[in-house]
């Protein structure tokens, strides 16, 4: 697959980028998650200064992430733990 010379619009600012076929649907879809945060940031609370509203976009993106990744790490832990104990299991046999 070849690569796609595309344009997404954040902020009512045009970012020309260079982009595999296979990303392309996928930052669309960032780019089109990113104005409605920036919308309801705006709307709920006031905010009219762009560079306010995209550092509280990015503030809330590093939280969730935050959150995704100890999700992740205590999920895994979980796994690992199940893993351990389904090993013992089966060596005691």
């Amino acid at each position: 697959m070849g690569e796609l010379a595309i344009k997404i619009r954040i902020a009512e600012r045009e970012y020309p980028m260079r982009v595999k076929e296979e990303e392309e649907e996928r930052l669309r879809v960032v780019g089109k998650l990113l104005n409605e945060r920036l919308r309801f940031f705006k709307d709920q609370f006031g905010i009219q200064d762009k560079q306010d509203l995209l550092a509280m976009v990015a503030f809330e993106t590093m939280v969730d992430k935050l959150k995704l990744e100890d999700d992740k790490n205590n999920h895994l832990a979980k796994v690992g733990e199940q893993l351990s104990v389904l090993d013992d299991l089966l060596s005691s046999k």
